[in-house]
């Protein structure tokens, strides 16, 4: 089986209801959708997301079509990680992070897809799963949500049976995060997991005065406090607290990792497939995490839960609310994984 033909379609639109976080304002749905097609007629497609900047997805696909994909017309598209390897090569004096990794990245989990449509299994039961459903919460605490409008979407997430409920700090002074933090309480209970998110606000100082106080609060975790390059800055945080730092989503490839991890900065590790380089890349990360005992979040779910399957220390997918339509139920708090051939996920 060769590689034939790779080909991109491209979507950039406004968002009918724009979120916010504590240092962006993400107000766009853009997405390039690459497929790869062989010469035994299987084909492999993944979808890369932009939540900002109209252009990105047309700047991704020309990447991916007049640069990346002309490198691997006619290779085996099992070869996953010889093509992986192939495509740092050309993207390094460029610098491989960056869009060249969303390349890449695209073109990894399309592969995935690919073998697992070609073998018509599941992409989860290739990579040797230990799980059939992966434990759930729902990311719904905006910044442009009022008081009022945080406390009826996660009193709707507990509703559809996550497990619990994270929300987005820092967008303000620490005693409004502190209010909107009891209200959520309230809503979800004493015992159900509230994750704080502050999206790389705060410098150090200011990151541990709110950690302190989110430890308080009995927060389950406190994610990207600090700018993601900040290794010293991350290790000396997670030496002052006792809430489990989370972080690793705006980190591109496995070596970024490496000393966040070694050095204990790091106490939930939360790659990116876009950016951490697809999902050969995200399964090395998470087995590195395994090895020094950190658990393993996801960023964003989708195909992402094939990943998780298979990671001995996965302790969470992370989610939106459910599908109006119904076509997914949670079972005990878990999304179970879906059965169809390639990188099928409950999102598609």
């Amino acid at each position: 089986m060769k590689i034939t033909d790779i080909s991109v379609q491209v979507v950039s639109e406004s968002k009918a209801h724009p979120v916010r976080d504590a240092i962006q304002l993400l107000d766009r749905n853009g997405h390039t959708r690459v497929r790869i097609d062989t010469d035994d007629g299987v084909s492999g497609v993944s979808t890369t997301y932009f939540g900002r900047v109209a252009s990105s997805p047309e700047i991704l696909a020309r990447i991916v079509t007049e640069q990346l994909a002309p490198a691997i017309v006619g290779e085996d598209p099992t070869l996953i990680r010889g093509i992986r390897q192939k495509l740092r090569s050309l993207t390094d004096y460029q610098g491989t992070a960056g869009l060249s990794s969303y390349g890449i990245s695209a073109i990894d989990l399309a592969l995935w897809d690919l073998l697992g449509k070609s073998l018509d299994v599941p992409v989860w039961k290739l990579l040797g799963a230990q799980r059939t459903t992966i434990p759930t919460y729902a990311m719904v605490g905006w910044l442009e949500l009022d008081v009022t409008g945080l406390e009826t979407v996660s009193a709707k997430a507990m509703e559809q049976g996550f497990r619990g409920v994270k929300m987005k700090v820092g967008g303000g002074p620490l005693g409004e995060d502190v209010q909107r933090i009891r209200a959520v309480r309230a809503v979800i209970g004493p015992d159900a997991p509230l994750m704080v998110d502050a999206n790389q606000a705060f410098e150090y100082s200011e990151a541990l005065r709110r950690g302190r106080v989110y430890e308080e609060l009995d927060c389950r975790w406190f994610e990207e406090p600090l700018p993601a390059d900040d290794t010293d800055g991350h290790v000396r945080l997670a030496e002052k607290l006792d809430i489990p730092i989370a972080t690793g989503e705006n980190r591109y490839g496995q070596a970024a990792f490496r000393d966040l991890i070694a050095r204990g900065g790091v106490g939930v590790v939360q790659p990116d497939l876009r950016r951490a380089g697809g999902l050969t890349e995200c399964l090395e990360i998470g087995l590195m995490a395994e090895g020094f005992g950190v658990p393993y979040a996801s960023h964003g779910g989708g195909a992402h839960i094939h990943v998780l399957a298979a990671l001995p220390n996965t302790i969470y997918v992370e989610s939106g609310l459910l599908p109006a339509d119904g076509r997914v139920e949670l079972v005990d708090g878990c999304y179970p994984l879906p059965l169809g051939p390639g990188l099928s996920s409950w999102n598609d």
